[in-house]
C-alpha cells in the first residue's frame, strides 16, 4: 500500500483548497425549514460554480469536459470537499457513476450528448436498478422492456431510487429477453423521466424527508439509440455503474465520521451525569475507544482499497468490504450518540433545547437506511463470499 503522494497529487491538492477556501459557502445546517426543492437548487447552483472553474467531474477524461484525474486525486478531490465543509453536488449520482459508465460504454454520440450536461447540473440524473420483491438483487428485476420497431416499450416499477423527483433522465436496466437466465437479458437504458407514462411518487422516510421515490412506467417509449452497451448485456454495465458507486465514498465519509466523532468527544466532556463529566465514565470511555478504533480501520482499509485499485485501473470487489462497513459502523456509533447524549439526542430543530439543531435525531434516523441503500449487506457478503473468498455462488 503506496499513501506517498506526488508532487503532482501534492500540487493538486493545495490547488483545490486554496479554491474551496475562497469559494466554499457558509455552512448551513439541514433545516426542516427549507424544503427539499429549494435546498436542491442552492446545491446546483454550487456544482455550477464547481463546473465552471474546472471541478466538476475531476477524474474524467479532459476531452469529456473533466480534468483527467487519477483515482488518488480523485480521492483527495472527496476528502477536501469533506474538511472544507462544502455542500454536495447536486448530479451526485450522474458525476460518480452514470456519467463514468457511459464513458466506458457509451458511443460517442451519447457521451456528446448528455456528459456536458451532467457536469454543468442542467441535466439530473436517477439510478433505476431496485425494484419491489428484488431490491439489491439486481437481476431478479421484472420490469420489461419489448422492442417495436425503433423504440422499447418499457413496463414496470422501480423503487428507492434517489433524486426520482428531481430527476431529467434514468438510468434503467430492464428485462429484454425473459427467455434467458436472470443475468442474461438484461439492458441498460437512458430514458427520459418526462417521457409520457412515467410516473414518480415521492417515498416519505422516518426523518421526514423524501430523499427517494418510486417510480412507474407504463408504455413509456425508449429509442433503441438510447441503449447504453449492447442489448441483452445490460448486466455487465450495471455491475460497472455498482462498482463506480461502492469504489470512493469512503473517502467522504471517513472525514464526515471523524467529525462526528470528535463533536460526540467533545459533547461527552461538556455534559455531565451525577455531578461528573460524562467522558470520565469509564463505560463511555471504553465505547468511545472502540468507536475510534473502527474508524482507524475503516480509514485504513479505505487507503488499502484506493491505493490496490489505482495500481489496477478498475474498482473491485473491496468496494463491497467498505460498504459492509461503513454503513454498520455508523448504525453503530449513531446508537451510542443517544446513549451518551441521552433524551435531547432525540429532539429536533424545532426544539430550544436540540443538540446541534437536531443534527443527532436526523443522524440517528437517517443511519437505518445505510444498510439498505447501494446495496444491502447481505447482497455485499454474498459478494464478498464469491468473489473475494471464493466461495460457491448463493442461489
Amino acid at each position: 500500500m503506496d499513501l506517498s503522494l506526488t508532487p503532482q497529487q501534492q500540487a493538486f491538492r493545495e490547488e483545490l483548497r486554496a479554491w474551496l477556501a475562497q469559494n466554499v459557502p457558509l455552512a448551513q445546517p439541514r433545516s426542516a425549514r427549507e424544503t427539499m426543492q429549494e435546498r436542491f437548487e442552492r446545491l446546483r447552483c454550487w456544482q455550477r460554480r464547481l463546473y465552471e472553474a474546472g471541478w466538476a467531474g475531476v477524474a474524467w477524461p479532459k476531452e469529456y469536459g473533466g480534468r483527467g484525474a487519477s483515482l488518488i486525486e480523485q480521492v483527495l478531490f472527496l476528502e477536501e470537499m469533506a474538511r472544507a465543509q462544502a455542500p454536495p453536488l447536486a448530479n451526485t449520482l450522474g458525476l460518480a457513476l452514470i456519467g463514468p459508465t457511459i464513458i466506458h460504454s457509451g458511443t460517442e454520440e451519447q457521451k456528446q450528448r448528455f456528459l456536458p450536461k451532467i457536469l454543468s447540473a442542467e441535466e439530473i440524473w436517477c439510478q433505476g436498478f431496485s425494484e419491489p420483491n428484488a431490491g439489491s438483487d439486481v437481476a431478479a428485476l421484472r420490469t420489461s422492456a419489448i422492442l417495436e420497431g425503433d423504440h422499447f416499450v418499457v413496463d414496470g416499477h422501480k423503487v428507492w431510487t434517489s433524486y426520482g423527483w428531481a430527476a431529467d433522465w434514468c438510468a434503467l436496466v430492464v428485462r429484454t429477453d425473459p427467455s434467458r437466465p436472470k443475468h442474461q437479458g438484461l439492458t441498460y437504458l437512458l430514458v427520459d423521466m418526462r417521457s409520457p407514462g412515467v410516473q414518480v411518487r415521492p417515498l416519505r422516510q422516518m426523518t421526514g424527508e423524501s430523499e427517494f421515490a418510486e417510480v412507474f412506467f407504463h408504455q413509456v417509449r425508449v429509442p433503441v439509440g438510447n441503449v447504453l452497451g449492447e442489448v441483452n448485456a445490460g448486466w455487465e454495465v450495471a455491475i460497472r455503474t455498482l462498482m463506480h458507486e461502492r469504489a470512493t465514498l469512503g473517502a467522504t465519509l471517513t472525514v464526515v465520521y471523524r467529525r462526528s466523532f470528535d463533536r460526540l468527544v467533545e459533547l461527552a466532556k461538556e455534559r455531565r451525569r451525577n455531578g461528573k463529566p460524562l467522558a470520565e465514565d469509564p463505560v463511555i470511555r471504553q465505547k468511545l475507544a472502540q468507536a475510534y478504533t473502527e474508524l482507524e480501520i475503516f480509514r485504513l482499509n479505505q487507503m488499502r482499497a484506493v491505493s490496490r485499485a489505482s495500481s489496477s485501473g478498475t474498482p473491485g470487489p473491496e468496494g463491497s468490504i467498505l460498504k459492509i462497513f461503513w454503513s454498520e459502523y455508523n448504525q453503530r456509533f449513531q446508537q451510542l450518540a443517544q446513549e451518551i447524549l441521552g433524551p435531547h439526542a432525540m429532539l429536533e430543530e424545532s426544539s430550544p433545547e436540540a443538540l446541534d439543531s437536531g443534527a443527532w435525531a436526523y443522524g440517528y434516523l437517517r443511519a437505518r437506511g445505510n444498510t439498505i441503500e447501494a446495496g444491502t449487506s447481505e447482497i455485499q457478503r454474498n459478494i464478498i463470499g464469491h468473489f473475494v473468498l471464493g466461495l460457491p455462488k448463493s442461489y
